[in-house]
């Protein structure tokens, strides 16, 4: 499993629903200080692992602009892969 690194800022409430069906979520990451590569570390979503599932997509707005993520999920860590 891999480890938070304490640079990152990881914050619940920045993170929201857009859509939801047949146990797929769509979510919304507003990254405050974070850029994209900061976010898309893997374990930055670890505090949100009850919340997530494989297969869920994260659309990410950060300093630097914005990208998509899916979610891989496993063990209670939660990694991501960049979409396109």
């Amino acid at each position: 499993m891999f480890e938070k690194d304490p640079t990152m800022a990881f914050a619940i409430r920045n993170m929201s629903v857009l859509a939801y069906a047949n146990g797929f979520t769509l979510w919304h990451y507003k990254a405050a200080a974070d850029d994209q590569i900061a976010v898309a570390a893997p374990a930055f979503f670890n505090d949100a692992g009850d919340m997530l599932a494989s297969g869920d997509m994260v659309m990410v707005s950060a300093k630097d602009g914005g990208r998509m993520l899916c979610v891989v999920a496993e063990r209670g860590a939660v990694h991501t892969t960049p979409l396109g």
